[in-house]
């Protein structure tokens, strides 16, 4: 699930990249999101495979907080991101005609710019509190559960639901992949050659 989850989601940045069509306001925020969901997901679960191959649940004290800081922060900014694709088809549907006035790349830039570091400080103000504090009613499994739906299904979904289902996405992941063959066969014809 971790590999489908990052080779996914860098497809669709790659996509994105590579594809001019594709350099609109809705497909920034979406290779944005798929950055952000790599980070998420790789926040955790690399440790816990190494958890589950060596059988035990050990952590440091700074390597939880450090884990934790970065969980915290991708996480929020994912939600950051989903409204911002959520204003963005806003503007999108309720005027058209003034969208690509609206929704210029200095407006697209600034959003993301304003949802990194805000993070941080809600971060420090409010979450802190939070998971540092104990919750003895939760039981482990069942929020072991919900730690691998939320850091691991979801990030994995996130490709399928918001591109792969998209024709531009698939007709420039198409175009990135003939691209990469041709380079390769580019690349293997002049290694034959004396």
């Amino acid at each position: 699930m971790y590999l489908i989850t990052v080779f996914g989601n860098l497809l669709i940045i790659l996509a994105v990249s590579s594809d001019s069509h594709l350099h609109t306001p809705m497909y920034f925020f979406l290779s944005n999101l798929s950055l952000v969901d790599i980070c998420f997901t790789s926040t955790t679960v690399p440790k816990m495979l190494v958890n589950i191959q060596t059988q035990s649940k050990i952590i440091t004290y700074e390597g939880c907080i450090t884990q934790m800081y970065f969980f915290t922060h991708f996480g929020a900014l994912d939600v950051f991101l989903l409204t911002m694709m959520a204003y963005d088809r806003f503007v999108a549907i309720c005027h058209p005609l003034h969208y690509m006035v609206i929704m210029n790349p200095w407006l697209c830039g600034m959003l993301v710019l304003a949802s990194w570091l805000s993070v941080v400080s809600l971060f420090y103000c409010t979450v802190l509190g939070v998971y540092l504090s104990s919750a003895p009613t939760h039981s482990s499994h069942s929020s072991a559960v919900a730690s691998v739906m939320y850091t691991v299904v979801t990030p994995m979904l996130n490709p399928f639901i918001y591109s792969l289902r998209n024709k531009d996405i698939k007709r420039a992941l198409k175009r990135f992949i003939g691209m990469a063959a041709v380079q390769e066969t580019i690349v293997l014809g002049v290694q034959k050659r004396p």
